[in-house]
């Protein structure tokens, strides 16, 4: 792989990609503490909570993710009237991210809340309601995303994590309007709806999201994920399989193309985020016109930084021209 020029167009291109993230978005919060002693009301532990932080999570970290490189990065998704939605709003407009695709309905926004004593999750909280949104909120979803292929995009990512905004009525029309005007859609899924994904260019899953829906599960080797794909590819007539596998990098898997790719990362700490960051710089990578190969082989040298590290992290460009000057990969 040429590095020099994946570092050019780090350096050269990425600032002019447009890329949109559709989909299901959501804000995490973490309060940071420690369990002091188990409560006298319950048999519970307590946690004395010394800070907190909030952070953009599902498609809105993917959205995230692309800023961070330099892209020009729209996000379209449902929220509510409330406080979390004032929270991710904020931090969309710190970091340059268009929110004008934010789609305001009666539920309420979608908020992960995870209570963690020193790197161990003691409990969690989630703020969402399930299931697919109201006709008028649809209708608005898809507008405004034909709206904005209108103005000229590079790439569409959409971001499925089961909370009802990529239905498979969404994702058809999503993917139909996207191909009309000649833009690639990268579906970076969380949930088990394959069939939502008809004629999508590249699926991003992991093992577990393979697995789920293979009638026999395969072992993380690298013939066993291209029969996989294959299989995948055919059942769901989707065009392209991108396979995240943890310690063993990813496998890049289609119909003209077959790349495994293993990672560099020196140690595995935690891979919360990382099929973010391999959709976002993979997105990045087709938005600015390299082949699929080059975006597979940088989305994974991004990734192998991600999982080095504890809870979602979004690589810098300057990080990610390191590596590649470095020879990393």
């Amino acid at each position: 792989m040429d590095n020099q020029r994946l570092c050019q167009f780090l350096e050269e291109k990425t600032s002019a990609c447009k890329v949109l993230v559709v989909g299901d978005i959501m804000l995490d919060k973490y309060y940071y503490g420690e369990v002091t002693r188990i409560s006298g009301e319950a048999p519970v532990p307590i946690t004395r909570v010394h800070s907190s932080d909030e952070k953009l999570g599902g498609g809105a970290n993917i959205a995230y993710n692309l800023s961070v490189l330099g892209c020009q990065t729209g996000l379209s998704g449902f929220v509510g009237d409330d406080a979390h939605c004032v929270s991710m709003v904020e931090k969309l407009a710190d970091h340059g991210i268009d929110s004008a695709g934010l789609i305001r309905t009666d539920r309420p926004t979608t908020t992960k809340v995870r209570i963690m004593s020193g790197n161990q999750q003691m409990f969690r909280l989630d703020f969402e309601q399930v299931g697919a949104v109201a006709e008028v909120y649809a209708e608005a979803f898809q507008q405004y995303i034909g709206g904005r292929l209108n103005e000229s995009l590079d790439c569409v990512v959409i971001s499925d994590h089961d909370n009802g905004a990529c239905t498979e009525k969404s994702c058809a029309k999503i993917i139909e309007l996207c191909h009309n005007h000649g833009v690639p859609v990268v579906v970076d899924m969380s949930g088990h709806n394959w069939v939502n994904y008809a004629h999508a260019d590249y699926v991003v899953a992991n093992m577990k999201r393979v697995n789920q829906v293979l009638l026999q599960p395969v072992e993380n080797e690298d013939a066993a994920i291209e029969k996989a794909a294959h299989y995948l590819m055919r059942k769901y007539r989707v065009r392209n399989v991108i396979v995240t596998r943890s310690e063993k990098g990813l496998s890049l898997v289609g119909n003209d193309v077959v790349k495994h790719i293993p990672t560099k990362a020196q140690e595995l700490f935690d891979v919360l985020g990382a099929t973010d960051t391999i959709a976002a710089v993979f997105a990045l990578a087709l938005a600015g016109g390299l082949n699929p190969r080059e975006g597979a082989y940088l989305a994974n040298l991004a990734a192998s930084r991600v999982v080095a590290r504890v809870g979602t992290y979004a690589v810098t460009r300057e990080e990610l021209q390191g590596l590649l000057r470095a020879g990393a990969m």
